[in-house]
């Protein structure tokens, strides 16, 4: 099957924001609040989401700001919640690079039928994560999830798998255990994901007290460094 959408909501209103947890919940996503856009941004920096649902009028930093400041660096869908007659937020929000907008008060039903057109666009048009990446006598096939040694096949676990190919994919670029665990196919968390990496280390390290591949980025998580 495959893994929920991930969601991130964002809206200074409390009980709006905790309506939104549990109903888009029991329509089988998986759902996590920021309260403004500098708690939006922390949970950024941890987490990788599917999609944004992000109201623009907040104090501070409203969601145009953040829109913008989004569209900067990364393409993650974003739908954008607006009060009634704010057309022209909606229309500036649009220009930023936000994907849609529904006004409030909106039916929860129609939230979902907009995610879920959103993620099917996207779905549509996102290229298939392959290719290859080498590290020392090692190669790893990202699209079929298999760890070579020459010409010999190296079984990881469903784990380990995860892992590597999350860390594949941007090489080079630390990746927090919060992102690690979010992509790992068990009851994760940070401490199961520092067991994997010593598990994953004794199958690619010459010396797994001192890697070369597999290096830990202190307060952050781990990166792969390939040759």
């Amino acid at each position: 099957m495959d893994e929920p959408a991930h969601i991130l909501v964002v809206d200074d209103d409390k009980r709006l924001r905790e309506l939104l947890r549990k109903y888009l919940s029991d329509q089988k996503f998986r759902v996590t609040t920021a309260s403004d856009a500098e708690d939006a941004r922390a949970k950024l920096s941890a987490f990788a989401f599917d999609i944004i649902v992000l109201d623009i009028m907040m104090p501070g930093e409203n969601g145009l700001e953040l829109t913008a400041w989004l569209r900067s660096s990364n393409k993650v869908p974003i739908l954008l919640l607006s009060a009634m007659g704010e057309s022209g937020d909606r229309i500036s929000g649009l220009e930023l690079g936000a994907d849609d907008y529904l006004s409030k008060p909106f039916e929860p039903r129609e939230l979902v039928l907009r995610i879920n057109a959103i993620l099917r666009r996207v779905e549509s048009t996102a290229p298939a994560i392959t290719g290859e990446i080498s590290f020392g006598d090692f190669s790893f096939d990202l699209s079929r999830e298999e760890l070579r040694r020459d010409d010999e096949y190296i079984r990881l676990t469903a784990a380990e798998s995860s892992l590597l190919k999350a860390l594949a994919r941007s090489p080079g670029v630390p990746v927090s255990r919060e992102a690690l665990t979010s992509e790992s196919p068990v009851d994760a968390n940070n401490r199961t994901i520092d067991v994997q990496v010593t598990r994953l280390r004794r199958k690619i390290e010459s010396d797994p007290k001192y890697p070369r591949y597999l290096q830990t980025v202190r307060g952050t998580g781990y990166v792969l460094i390939p040759d």
